[in-house]
């Protein structure tokens, strides 16, 4: 019979070769494993690169502007003394609005008014001098009138004309400047504003009324740069507005800045809506509604295949089994994809989800959906 420690040891010389056996085939296993990993590549879904036409409808916010509006000064320093209108009321072209007590203009216009009747009597006179001399100067008798008196009377009656004519203009002006004391109505339109009562003390800077033509309304949209090439040839729109959700007007294109806004990147343009029903109120917003068309088809792909990086913007494409980047441009956007420009061919094959980590020359099982 064996000693008992002869009997350990055997046991663990055992233990230790059939540990070593696993080992190794574990170790095998793995190697294999890796090995067929390597010899099957990832399966990368790709999609064909197609062309279509580029359609959008989208929702722009506008808001709503008088056709004309006007704010009415003073323009000589007086007293309101009357106000003929309210906010509210309509009124037409030329009507008298308010009008304004200046007493120290209508005191220099009668002085100026008296000092042309004072001008014309004089002119008359020398006119009348001269007309006489020149008439006795002709008769046959030589020598009844002196060639020099003749001629001072003319030159008398040439300053007098002169002056009479003075006197007229500055009448003149200043029935002007009287006439600035009754304000009218430039159009015709509703009072908007009113910030004068009468016995205020007004100046050149004292607003009275505000008159507004809302007959017509100027919807004023703010059209982003990227749209402006891609707007139909239609030359009206459709637009909405809160105060009224369950009805769309319309409004038809008139006219637009033709320059684009380096602050906002937009061009406004301005359709005429016709309120002569005034329904609508100027100065609401509103809900321009617009439809984007692209005049030849375009590249449009699905939004995960384009790649953004800090640096570049691009999409994948394989090209003889391998994968390269393409630098694209971002067009319009729709439910359907993202429009792209780059150097890109109908039927090129590109990667549906695009990753930076997927670097050019790369290689996979590229699986077309």
């Amino acid at each position: 019979m064996k000693p008992a420690p002869f009997n350990y040891i055997v046991s663990i010389v055992y233990y230790i070769i059939i540990s070593s056996c696993g080992n190794n085939a574990i170790n095998n296993s793995a190697v294999g494993n890796n090995n067929s990993a390597a010899n099957n590549p990832d399966t990368i879904p790709v999609f064909l690169l197609a062309q279509m036409k580029v359609e959008k409808k989208i929702e722009l916010p506008a808001e709503l502007l008088p056709y004309e509006q006007t704010e009415l000064f003073a323009k000589v320093q007086g007293y309101v003394k009357d106000v003929k209108v309210d906010i509210g009321d309509y009124v037409r072209k030329g009507q008298t609005l308010s009008v304004i007590e200046a007493p120290e203009v209508n005191t220099k216009y009668e002085e100026f008014q008296t000092s042309l009747l004072a001008a014309k009597a004089k002119y008359n006179e020398s006119l009348d001098n001269y007309q006489r001399l020149w008439k006795a100067s002709q008769a046959t008798t030589p020598g009844i009138v002196a060639p020099v008196d003749l001629e001072r009377n003319r030159q008398q009656m040439l300053a007098d004309s002169a002056s009479y004519h003075a006197a007229e203009k500055l009448a003149q002006s200043y029935k002007e400047v009287s006439g600035y004391l009754i304000l009218k109505a430039p159009f015709d339109g509703v009072i908007t504003s009113r910030k004068a009562d009468p016995g205020n003390l007004t100046g050149i800077n004292t607003s009275i009324v505000t008159v507004q033509n809302n007959k017509i309304l100027r919807l004023r949209v703010a059209v982003p740069e990227n749209y402006i090439a891609a707007y139909g040839s239609s030359d009206t729109i459709q637009f909405r507005m809160d105060a009224f959700p369950q009805k769309l007007f319309l409004a038809k294109l008139t006219r637009k800045t033709e320059t684009i806004d380096p602050t906002t990147r937009t061009e406004l343009w301005e359709y005429d809506f016709n309120n002569s029903n005034k329904i609508l109120k100027a100065g609401a917003f509103a809900y321009a509604q617009m439809k984007i068309t692209r005049q030849t088809a375009s590249f449009v792909v699905p939004a995960s295949s384009i790649v953004t990086t800090q640096e570049r913007k691009f999409v994948i494409r394989v090209k003889n089994s391998k994968a390269e980047w393409v630098d694209v441009r971002q067009g319009i956007t729709m439910d359907s994809g993202v429009e792209i420009f780059g150097s890109l061919n109908k039927n090129d094959t590109l990667i549906l989800r695009g990753s930076d980590e997927r670097k050019p020359g790369s290689t996979g099982y590229w699986k077309t959906n």
